[in-house]
């Protein structure tokens, strides 16, 4: 056995091995003085024979010398509580404002609690499998993280959100080489199926009466909905439109910042989801709407003076700050409540704009550009919903039909002949 390695053997009252002690020297500091050397503590399985124990102990003294010399060993007892806080420094760049947000939420509230004291070497897939069936037992909550009353548990789909932070949280562990494997994977998990959420969008008359409504309403407003179902951009990159993004001659729009907001923080920008950094064409009617918007602006900025904080945002607050992303969504609530229209969420414009393209025989991959999607897949799953309603259409169309020849007696005597002949 290599001599780095010190050993200890640990035995109970009786005399029995309970465990070996391994240290490992680590040298001295800068100063000369000792340091405090490497330690780990090893238990042979319980009905190990003396000559498995002795083979296994020296693996074990083995991998752990090596762990010492590549630097490892000082986090081989680092728990997944010490983990995280360290996680989330490293990922500040990597993952978006809000992803990291949701991220911290979910450690703070279930991935510590259940799985922070744990070592993360120690960590089995047993261990997730258990998080995961406990996670279904939690009731539903409100944004405030109080139980929403309603009795029922966490959806399969939030089960897997919050799997899908611990995966990201140890996956990093692995690329730190803090751990050889990932005990969290999918495939390992006996997980209950997420049903996918139904998409919502208009039909063409839908739209229509609903862009009828819209002429109503002041005209920033109309200016929003109008470029959500003619460009298919998602919320957070309308709020980070600029004028200057506008190109006026050829109608096109440039998407290539989006605007997020964090609780107690104020409105920051970031690249659009994806990346995906992109231009599209909207049609003159929209571009007459921002000319519109634009002259509007520079009024109010006149009347309003040094209150008017000048960004050259298309839809602001009263005094020309970047509007709140979260803004729309309210106004729109607000909006078809008013109105009196059925209620559908503000994403519903965006589904919409990618749905009515692809009816209209658009090619996908040109959707998939227009809507910045990252995965053809994405773009994929509005081809369904497009095959749903060709099947509702020709059932419609087969019970129109049907009814006339029933009412008919022309035509059934007429086909009754065609068969006879």
């Amino acid at each position: 056995m290599n001599n780095m390695a010190n050993i200890r053997t640990l035995k109970d009252k009786s005399g029995n091995v309970t465990s070996y002690f391994i240290r490992v020297y680590r040298g001295r500091d800068v100063d000369g003085k000792q340091l405090k050397p490497y330690s780990m503590s090893w238990v042979p399985e319980p009905g190990m024979t003396s000559k498995q124990i002795e083979k296994e102990l020296d693996r074990q003294v083995v991998l752990f010398e090596e762990q010492c010399k590549d630097g490892t060993a000082a986090n081989n007892k680092m728990k997944l509580a010490d983990f995280c806080p360290r996680y989330l420094d490293i990922m500040k760049g990597s993952l978006s404002p809000t992803t990291l947000q949701l991220y911290k939420a979910k450690i703070e509230k279930t991935i510590i609690p259940m799985l922070g004291h744990l070592k993360l070497k120690d960590i089995k897939t047993a261990h997730v499998q258990s998080y995961v069936q406990e996670l279904a037992k939690l009731p539903k909550t409100k944004r405030n993280g109080e139980p929403d009353g309603s009795g029922e548990c966490l959806s399969p789909a939030t089960v897997q959100r919050y799997l899908v932070a611990l995966q990201s949280i140890l996956s990093r562990a692995v690329s730190l080489e803090l751990i050889p494997v990932n005990p969290a994977k999918t495939e390992k998990l006996k997980m209950q199926k997420a049903v996918a959420p139904k998409i919502e969008f208009y039909t063409k008359q839908e739209a229509a009466a609903m862009l009828d409504c819209l002429e109503k309403e002041d005209l920033q407003f109309q200016v929003l909905v109008q470029l959500a179902i003619h460009s298919g951009a998602r919320r957070g990159e309308l709020t980070a439109l600029k004028f200057s993004d506008v190109d006026y001659i050829a109608s096109k729009i440039t998407i290539e910042r989006a605007a997020i907001k964090i609780k107690d923080t104020p409105t920051q920008l970031k690249a659009p989801k994806d990346y995906e950094i992109r231009t599209v064409t909207v049609n003159t009617s929209c571009i007459q709407l921002i000319k519109m918007l634009k002259e509007e602006k520079q009024r109010e900025a006149a009347r309003l003076g040094t209150a008017w904080n000048e960004g050259d945002w298309l839809f602001t607050q009263w005094n020309g700050k970047i509007m709140n992303p979260q803004t729309p969504t309210k106004q729109w609530a607000n909006f078809l409540a008013r109105h009196v229209l059925p209620h559908k969420k503000l994403h519903s414009l965006r589904h919409s704009s990618a749905t009515l393209l692809l009816y209209g025989g658009v090619n996908i991959k040109q959707v998939q550009a227009r809507m910045g999607h990252g995965k053809i897949e994405t773009t994929n799953k509005y081809l369904h919903f497009i095959e749903e309603a060709d099947v509702e259409a020709a059932n419609v169309l087969d019970l129109m039909l049907n009814n006339k020849l029933n009412k008919n007696p022309q035509i059934k005597k007429s086909g009754k002949s065609r068969k006879q002949a």
